[in-house]
């Protein structure tokens, strides 16, 4: 789940790290008393989950009420890569000395949180990367050890900060560390992190980005009715699956989202194009199948499903069974192709047998059931 700017400043605001004083408002009357509220000079800032705001148009500087009506006017209702601007944070402009970056994210690879800190930010920091390398000081933290204060001093002067910004900076690091971890966030960044004329450092920017499998260890309904998805997604949503929309015309459907995440290689690598990502999760039933099946062959573009079932803790029979009882309770118009593997596959298939036809068919291997979807879709075009 993506915040909004503003609602990952009020996210790291509850874990104590400084940010500037704005307002959230939707129209150029609501702007102009915010910002006499903050104080000018202020930044109007569109609120819309996708970055390249600024390139587009969508952050200006304002030192008056004539220059804010002449930016509020133009941003609201502004299209920024297809999302519509509804909202802007009107903000307090800071008086910046130096910009910096920072974050944390999960390497999965080490097994580890990986924290990321440069002395170059307001960029993308994939930019800073390919131009520089060495500019990005990283930090693998154990989970368990987590990160120290005498570790944190070390990051920081290893990425060649200010020292006018290194205790600012190790405190609002610790925090954001916190914020991570405690917040159940895949990442949180702070782009630009800026050491202000007046040697304080605090967060100009707020990207975060929450574990939604976290969610019912907290309260996110505000930020779950600012979420923008399509129709499928706000289906799959409901259904409690995990959608993610593609281009392709091969739809996706798998447990678990390691599994779906290779399922969609394999299409690939066979010459196809994915649709989409569904992770049907684990105990997948009639219901979560009716409901998947009916999210993918509502869209056009689709010309065969890829059903792929790795049976563990859920066995073999029970995902076909409710795998047929969904085929009897809506009509599918795209081919299927089915491949269960796993804990009681032998009696699943056995299960299938009798309904496979042109309509549904079963292949013994992942790699098999993608090429034989993949030729399907290609012959429906």
């Amino acid at each position: 789940m993506d915040l909004l700017e503003y609602q990952g400043k009020q996210y790291f605001a509850a874990f104590g790290i400084p940010v500037s004083d704005g307002r959230l408002v939707d129209s150029v009357e609501a702007a102009v008393s915010a910002a006499a509220e903050v104080g000018y000079p202020v930044v109007v800032k569109a609120q819309v989950h996708v970055g390249g705001r600024g390139k587009a148009g969508g952050v200006k500087l304002a030192h008056d009420e004539d220059e804010l009506r002449t930016h509020a006017t133009n941003i609201l209702g502004m299209d920024i890569k297809g999302h519509t601007v509804r909202v802007v944070w009107i903000e307090h402009a800071s008086d910046i000395a130096e910009e910096y970056y920072a974050s944390f994210t999960l390497d999965r690879s080490a097994k580890k949180y990986l924290g990321m800190l440069s002395a170059q930010g307001g960029v993308e920091i994939e930019a800073v990367a390919e131009r520089d390398p060495d500019a990005i000081a990283r930090i693998w933290i154990d989970p368990v050890d987590g990160l120290s204060e005498a570790q944190c001093r070390d990051w920081v002067q290893a990425a060649r900060l200010n020292p006018v910004a290194e205790n600012g900076a190790v405190d609002i690091l610790l925090k954001l560390y916190r914020a991570f971890t405690e917040g159940d966030a895949d990442l949180v960044e702070i782009n630009p992190l800026i050491l202000r004329t007046d040697g304080a450092v605090h967060a100009l920017d707020a990207k975060v980005t929450l574990d939604n499998n976290a969610a019912f260890r907290h309260d996110w309904s505000d930020y779950e009715r600012t979420q923008v998805r399509d129709e499928r997604e706000e289906a799959a949503f409901r259904a409690g699956l995990q959608y993610v929309g593609l281009d392709g015309n091969v739809g996706i459907i798998a447990n678990g989202a390691g599994l779906a995440m290779s399922t969609l290689d394999v299409v690939n690598q066979v010459g196809g194009e994915p649709a989409n990502f569904l992770d049907v999760g684990g105990g997948a039933d009639a219901d979560k199948f009716v409901a998947a099946l009916a999210i993918i062959d509502n869209d056009p573009r689709v010309k065969s499903i890829f059903i792929n079932i790795f049976g563990g803790i859920t066995r073999g029979e029970e995902v076909a069974n409710g795998i047929i009882a969904a085929l009897g309770r809506i009509d599918i118009a795209s081919p299927i192709v089915i491949r269960l593997d796993g804990t009681n596959a032998d009696e699943g298939r056995k299960l299938l047998e009798p309904h496979l036809g042109a309509k549904l068919q079963m292949a013994p291997t992942m790699l098999e059931a993608a090429r034989k979807a993949v030729e399907l879709a290609g012959a429906a075009n």
